[in-house]
């Protein structure tokens, strides 16, 4: 029977599966009639096109990702926000709740005697939201000033610069200028060794040398004489000064103060370009020299790429700067002055340094003693507060010298300019003598924190 029916269709295989109700359906009454014939091959190219949408769809950052949950948990907290609030007012701030009954009252007087402060507020501001905002401010205010007050608290106090009246004693130089000096050690009498000491830069007649005692001193029979360069403490500055001119004012000094021989000159840190200039200009009245961590000009000539480039490389970033200006903008160097040293207000020594202090000497300039030391010494030094001498002294350091140090140095010297010294020379020796100075020269140079002895005599 089946097979005289035929395959039966879509129809009749659903209807099999359902009870006979009686009713037969038909294609037109369902309308599948009117549906359309499905295509494979336009399904297929729907699905290709979706799938490369999701290709060509760039992929969001880990900026992006981030971004994006920022942004959604904070819209997650407002609303978290809201909820609270609307929950506080629909629980605490109603008519019936126990705060407002025992609250309300007094609240309601303290804001009627503060409702003028609303007049303060701008017009399309609710006092109900405003205030509260302006208290939460407030409590953050005052919570950032006791944090600073802590912080400051912990940071040592500014010192203020404070004047002293004048008591330095003072020579007068031929051309009319006072020169102020200090002895230390033994009378000019008893003294087997005279020693004359330029200070360095930012310092004065007191500095001596740093942590020396008098009585040692006396037991070695040494007689330090200090001064002030020109414009420093107590003397009179130098309308045009140089190198020549400081070691003339070395020498005038030890012919006031009663230095009728030869004597040493001592050069602490900067104050050794007055000490070479002395061993350059006035070699015939120095017995010797002694070199503490001695300066050098960081222009100068002779040194090679190598070895400026072995110096330069160990300061500081300010002292680079400093030197810099020196030597291309020296008018620049007022302004930085009157803000440190010369602004009436003590700063830390390791910002005049030219290397990195080492633990040692940290410890050492942190000190009660040193910091005495170090501030009347500073304050002596600008007594003035005159920016020029220190400008000049800037200047002084990185411009031409007037003589190399390898000037210095023992060599031998011979004559044979002309004809006759030349036939002389032919049969006999060249008249020859030795230049530079021929004195001794003691350096001791700081390095890491180590002090290391270098000694050189000719």
């Amino acid at each position: 029977m089946a097979e005289v029916r035929g395959v039966n269709t879509w129809q009749e295989e659903l209807a099999s599966l359902v009870e006979d109700t009686g009713m037969i359906y038909t294609g037109d009454m369902i309308g599948v009639s009117s549906l359309p014939p499905f295509n494979e091959a336009k399904s297929a190219a729907a699905a290709e096109v979706v799938e490369s949408d999701h290709e060509t769809e760039p992929q969001e950052s880990l900026k992006e990702q981030v971004t994006g949950f920022m942004k959604s948990w904070c819209e997650m907290l407002l609303e978290l926000g809201r909820g609270c609030i609307d929950i506080v007012q629909q629980t605490v701030v109603t008519e019936d709740s126990f705060l407002v009954q025992k609250l309300g009252g007094p609240v309601a007087k303290v804001s009627g005697r503060l409702r003028f402060l609303n007049e303060f507020l701008p017009e399309d501001r609710d006092p109900i939201h405003a205030w509260p905002v302006i208290f939460f401010v407030f409590i953050l205010a005052l919570s950032a000033l006791k944090l600073n007050s802590g912080h400051d608290e912990l940071v040592p106090p500014v010192k203020k610069v404070r004047a002293h009246p004048p008591n330095a004693s003072r020579i007068q130089l031929p051309d009319g200028r006072h020169l102020a000096y200090r002895e230390i050690g033994v009378p000019a009498d008893k003294a087997r060794f005279s020693l004359i000491a330029p200070h360095p830069f930012l310092s004065s007649r007191l500095a001596v040398i740093p942590g020396v005692k008098t009585s040692l001193l006396e037991e070695f029979g040494v007689r330090l004489v200090t001064y002030d360069l020109p414009g420093f403490g107590e003397s009179d500055p130098h309308p045009s000064r140089n190198l020549n001119s400081s070691a003339f004012d070395m020498l005038h000094l030890a012919d006031a103060v009663g230095v009728n021989d030869k004597f040493w000159v001592l050069g602490f840190s900067s104050g050794s370009m007055h000490a070479w200039a002395a061993l350059r200009y006035v070699p015939h009245r120095i017995s010797g020299a002694a070199m503490v961590a001695p300066m050098i000009n960081p222009y100068e000539p002779s040194l090679t790429k190598e070895e400026m480039r072995s110096i330069w490389g160990e300061w500081l970033p300010r002292r680079k700067l400093m030197y810099y200006l020196a030597r291309r903008l020296p008018k620049l160097l007022s302004f930085f002055y009157r803000r440190s040293f010369l602004s009436g207000k003590h700063g830390r020594i390791e910002k005049w340094m030219s290397l990195s202090l080492g633990r040692r000497d940290t410890v050492l300039t942190e000190g009660q003693t040193f910091e005495v030391f170090w501030h009347r010494d500073v304050e002596e030094s600008i007594r003035q507060g005159n920016a020029k001498p220190f400008i000049e002294e800037a200047v002084l350091q990185v411009s031409n010298w007037g003589f190399s140090l390898a000037d210095l140095q023992v060599q031998r010297r011979c004559y044979r300019s002309g004809i006759f010294p030349w036939l002389r020379s032919l049969y006999s020796q060249a008249e020859c003598e030795l230049a530079g100075f021929l004195g001794p020269i003691h350096i001791w140079q700081v390095c890491r924190g180590w002090m290391t002895k270098l000694f050189h005599q000719q």
